[in-house]
């Protein structure tokens, strides 16, 4: 992942607001619980609506999947051709974002917004491109599954089995003016999938015994639904307080994340980054470690701190000088948190006997302070 929107000192709010406010183009972004729901081709039915009523609209990139009806929709809209890169000897096609700023229509449709360029391209990923077109006037719109939204990762790997390698960090939604939902049934997904409208009919079998079941549909429903519908609650406080009008604020939160080098670190992150963002606290990420850090750990780490800047949280390693329980709860205090997460222990409960709990250390130092436990299932 890559620092893109990393600042320091003011809150992440007021530069997003910023960002809004220099740009010329609109963002408007189609959200869809799963591939197949029709986000492109609403896209494209908006985009026809547009030029009807005058205005000077272009495809940037659409990806229709092979599906006939998605095809169609393009109808007698402008395609800007794309741009032929080659990599490992095989040749791709990309988004041409000089092609675009070239020809500056109102408004450009550019499709998969979590994909990831080819080496060589302009920008790493697609989401940076858009960006590049909405700071030079253009409005964009754009598509994308929940399940790419960075802080939902851990959820959606829960719920459908399958880790996403392509994702896009939260601040991208929250750039967006407009957020559509695109949403139908799981019964009239799947039944769309059974007639061939989404994947070859080869492959359908295995994907409704696999990804495709009216359970994991249901469940990735249920989360894109709450998922916007947070957006839009946030929406609505942030123009109650433009407007004068005072809206719940928990300017007072903060909130401090405890990793250590095992595999619930990203996990407890994102959990760390969905409560700070609904509390509108500051993010702290706490790890401690050894004297000697091998390779490995140091990649990790690295990795730990470039996540960090995405979620806009602070940093904060430090070494293992005493207990960890002590080590947290100093840093705590330091800070003035008013939430600790942790991850379930890893000892044992004869460990436990012997060396004490960790949560119950920590607990016994914190006086007013709410200590949450993730579970390593989640």
């Amino acid at each position: 992942m890559e620092n893109w929107l990393s600042f320091s000192g003011k809150g992440p709010e007021y530069f997003l607001e910023e960002i809004k406010s220099l740009r010329k183009g609109k963002f408007k972004l189609f959200i869809g619980s799963a591939p197949g729901v029709g986000k492109t081709y609403r896209m494209l039915q908006e985009a026809h609506e547009l030029k009807r009523e005058g205005e000077d609209v272009v495809i940037g990139l659409i990806e229709t999947h092979g599906r006939k009806e998605t095809g169609q929709m393009v109808g007698s809209l402008e395609v800007i051709p794309l741009k032929k890169m080659t990599y490992r000897q095989k040749e791709f096609d990309e988004l041409d974002v000089d092609a675009v700023l070239r020809r500056k229509p109102d408004v450009v449709l550019i499709d998969e917004l979590a994909h990831t360029n080819i080496p060589g391209s302009k920008n790493k990923k697609r989401f940076q491109d858009i960006l590049e077109v909405l700071d030079a006037g253009i409005s964009v719109y754009s598509a994308v599954n929940i399940q790419h939204v960075e802080s939902l990762h851990d959820h959606v790997q829960q719920i459908s089995g399958i880790g996403v390698r392509e994702r896009i960090p939260d601040t991208v939604l929250q750039l967006a003016d407009e957020i559509i939902l695109v949403d139908i049934s799981p019964e009239t997904l799947q039944k769309r999938m059974k007639e061939g409208k989404i994947y070859d009919k080869t492959k359908v079998k295995q994907a409704i015994t696999n990804f495709f079941t009216l359970q994991k549909l249901a469940a990735l429903r249920e989360l894109s639904l709450r998922e916007i519908a947070n957006n839009i609650d946030d929406r609505i406080v942030k123009q109650m307080e433009k407007s004068g009008v005072s809206g719940p604020t928990w300017a007072n939160e903060k909130i401090l994340v405890c990793i250590g080098y095992d595999s619930t670190a990203e996990i407890l992150m994102r959990r760390g980054w969905r409560m700070a963002s609904r509390l509108k606290a500051r993010l702290y990420i706490l790890t401690v470690t050894n004297s000697h850090v091998d390779s490995k750990h140091l990649q990790r780490i690295n990795a730990w701190k470039e996540l960090a800047d995405q979620f806009d949280a602070v940093f904060i390693q430090k070494p293992k000088d005493k207990k960890i329980a002590r080590i947290i709860t100093e840093t705590a205090k330091e800070l003035g948190v008013t939430n600790i997460i942790l991850g379930q222990s890893a000892r044992t409960r004869k460990e436990e006997i012997m060396k004490g709990s960790i949560v119950n250390a920590i607990m016994r130092e914190s006086d007013h302070i709410d200590i949450h436990i993730v579970s390593k299932t989640r």
